[in-house]
């Protein structure tokens, strides 16, 4: 069935309909362009035709291009692909062009026939840029709707003219939060910023777009920069303003990306020098920036991992073959941080949650933590009373165990001490049914030891939130020894109504996420104990894409903590124990009562008040700098191997089951170089060869610790790559 249909009422007006009825909300192909290419030749070479309306079947309009389709583009495009991305691209801008002349005369620009857009809800990417072609947009009045051009955000940019359009309608200071940022807004909104014409009442969307299509005269359909005394709004590059515009958009876009993101770069690049030439010329500026966009190896990475994969995570790509496990009614053990935000999220999600603590005023700070949440969201208007009220009368505050009968789901959210779990975990069994799954957030404790105390181990399994959990979108579930299929189903059934995404790993000392993140600040720390420059370790990180550096990371988290787990470690280590030299410079500054961020002391100076500043100059007396400083690129490659390394060691030992889930986890989870699309991708995108050169540098100049792993070489050896040998999901022994 066709991605559009077409209809002519009695007075003369086209509606074409878009309506992908194979997905819940319309996307872009190849063959829908074809086909809505060929409806507006059909409208506009038939006399009867007085004007067009393109609307939507559907509650919304589109979510945009399939990402899909973006994401096999390069593949697709035969044997010259920056050749064949950009003759397609300009095949789609002549599509879009032909809706915008819609049949005028091109001297005189009389003749044409109106285009107008109605849009019944959410708009993005190409779902926007089709209606930017259009004459007139029309939106309803649906506050849920998001209205705007996301691109950025996984890897790209607006490059079916979306780019050009925007910038010459508003100018580029007013255009740039849409570009630069990806934001969104409702209609109301929307229409506030001159991204849409009007917003009408939803049940008169379609009346009113084909009123105006009838009403319409030849000056109305004229887009400006058609228009021979077109000025760019807030002044073209070469005009004062202009320049400051540019010069200021260029600043923030360094800042914000380091230049490591390279859709941002190039989309500064199609802007300014868009604004320098007639528009179509400036389409062309677009596309071929777009082009080597498409053709950089870290935009299909971005994709792949943010999207793709994620998707694919996110609808249960690797969920046990067992029955709905969707969550009813959840139980939350401990009110600190961790549980108050669980509470909060499962509240939110529609959850019925009783939320448990050793005393009530402990039990009702945490039920507050959600108010605090929802004031902050009504004083900025995106709550209303009547949700407030919903959420939090979802969460009962309560110390009495019976509260947790008819629960399906634990998860237990105490303090880290084997002890204390095991006693939560007998009194939680005591009461609940015996189908009971019981979950255990825990960071570092091993799962199959903690199932121990439990009657059922099969219904046991760890679930791994991040902090703050209702900002952090991962969720780490871990499944111990004896855990079950049921158990696994549950705790993914369980993110996915939270609107969360969730790896799956099996039990490990530090699981995934911190086997991977601890190496990162304990290789910051280590080169600070060998006299590289504080500053430069810190730098190097951001330089490289990550959002933090080490030592800034380990401020966040709290020195002590630190200080706790390289204990434990090293108790369970013995002599194997790799990390003395992280400890002398760690425990020296716990000595000096310099626990982080909390403390207002850490590896950075803070103000009374709070506020990061400095490095502490207390560094540099204790760890002088060495005379001879490492290259920049040395200490980069130093802070990702650490990382990624241990990446592959977990997939090498079965921790991690799936490449996708080692990619989404880590740039969800710690935030790692999203450029790269994770470090597998990276690992594609350096190549197995390169990367084993490294590794032996590394490891000859630092240590063991950088030691190419057996399957890494082995890839080498044979010229493969993670995602062509392990792609599609397979496991090691695949």
């Amino acid at each position: 069935m066709t991605d559009f249909t077409y209809d002519v009422d009695a007075d003369g007006v086209a509606t074409i309909t878009w309506d992908v009825t194979s997905k819940s909300m319309n996307v872009m192909s190849p063959e829908g362009f074809i086909t809505l290419d060929g409806m507006i030749d059909r409208a506009l070479a038939d006399p009867a035709v007085k004007g067009v309306v393109i609307t939507s079947g559907k509650d919304s309009f589109a979510g945009g291009m399939d990402l899909n389709i973006i994401a096999r583009m390069k593949d697709e495009a035969g044997d010259d692909p920056a050749r064949g991305l950009f003759e397609g691209l300009m095949r789609t801008h002549a599509i879009l062009r032909k809706i915008e002349r819609a049949g005028m005369d091109p001297k005189t620009l009389k003749g044409g026939k109106p285009i107008a857009a109605a849009l019944p809800g959410t708009a993005l990417g190409i779902g926007y840029e089709i209606p930017l072609a259009c004459h007139r947009i029309f939106a309803a009045d649906n506050p849920k709707a998001k209205i705007g051009l996301p691109e950025i955000m996984v890897g790209i940019y607006p490059g079916m003219g979306g780019t050009t359009r925007l910038l010459r309608k508003m100018g580029a200071m007013a255009a740039a939060p849409f570009l630069l940022e990806g934001k969104l807004s409702d209609p109301a909104k929307a229409k506030a910023a001159g991204l849409v014409d009007e917003v009408v009442p939803g049940a008169e969307l379609l009346a009113r777009a084909k009123a105006w299509v009838l009403e319409a005269k030849d000056a109305d359909i004229v887009k400006p920069w058609d228009q021979k005394d077109y000025k760019m709004p807030g002044g073209a590059p070469y005009h004062p303003a202009g320049f400051m515009t540019f010069m200021g958009a260029a600043t923030m876009v360094h800042a914000k990306t380091q230049g490591v993101f390279p859709a941002a770069k190039a989309l500064l690049s199609a802007a300014y020098e868009g604004a320098l030439v007639p528009f179509d010329t400036a389409l062309k500026i677009e596309a071929r920036w777009f082009t080597q966009v498409l053709m950089n190896p870290s935009s299909g990475a971005m994709i792949r991992s943010l999207f793709v994969n994620k998707e694919a995570l996110e609808k249960g790509a690797n969920r046990p073959d067992v029955p709905d496990q969707k969550v009813a009614k959840l139980g939350v053990m401990g009110a600190g941080m961790m549980g108050a935000g669980i509470a909060y999220v499962a509240a939110n999600a529609g959850i019925e949650v009783v939320l448990i603590d050793q005393d009530q005023a402990a039990a009702d700070r945490g039920k507050a933590y959600s108010e605090g949440i929802l004031d902050k969201g009504m004083s900025r208007r995106k709550v209303t009373a009547e949700k407030k009220a919903d959420v939090l009368g979802r969460i009962l505050a309560t110390t009495d165990y019976a509260a947790l009968t008819g629960c399906d789901l634990i998860v237990e959210a105490v303090f880290e001490d084997p002890g204390i779990k095991a006693e939560v975990t007998r009194r939680v069994e005591e009461v609940v049914g015996e189908d009971c799954i019981f979950a255990t957030n825990t960071s570092t404790l091993p799962i199959s030891d903690l199932a121990k105390a439990s009657k059922r181990p099969g219904q046991f399994i760890g679930i791994h939130f991040f902090s703050p959990v209702d900002k952090m979108l991962l969720v780490e579930i871990i499944r111990g020894r004896e855990t079950g299929d049921r158990a696994v189903a549950k705790a993914l059934d369980f993110v996915r109504q939270i609107r969360k995404t969730p790896i799956v790993v099996n039990d490990a000392r530090f699981f995934y996420a911190n086997r991977c993140i601890i190496p990162y600040i304990n290789e910051g720390i280590r080169m600070v104990g060998e006299g590289v420059e504080p500053a430069l370790v810190e730098n190097a990180a951001k330089l490289v894409g990550m959002p933090l550096g080490p030592l800034q990371l380990v401020d966040e988290t709290s020195i002590d903590l630190g200080v706790k787990i390289a204990k434990a470690t090293k108790a369970a280590m013995g002599a194997a124990y790799p990390d003395g030299a992280v400890d002398e410079v760690l425990f020296w500054m716990a000595g000096e009562g310099r626990m982080g961020r909390k403390a207002n002391a850490g590896f950075y100076a803070y103000d009374p008040a709070g506020k990061r500043g400095l490095l502490w100059e207390g560094l540099r007396d204790r760890f002088p700098a060495a005379a001879d400083q490492p290259d920049l690129t040395d200490v980069q490659q130093r802070l990702l191997m650490a990382q990624v390394l241990e990446a592959v060691r977990a997939f090498e030992a079965g921790v991690l089951t799936d490449i996708r889930e080692g990619d989404v986890g880590a740039i969800l989870g710690w935030g790692f170089a999203p450029w790269s699309g994770g470090p597998f991708s990276w690992l594609d995108i350096l190549g197995a060869a390169r990367a084993v050169e490294i590794c032996d540098r590394l490891q000859a100049a630092h240590g063991d610790r950088f030691a190419a792993p057996a399957l890494l070489r082995d890839m080498a050896a044979k010229g493969q790559s993670f995602y062509g040998r392990f792609g599609a999901g397979q496991a090691m022994a695949a």
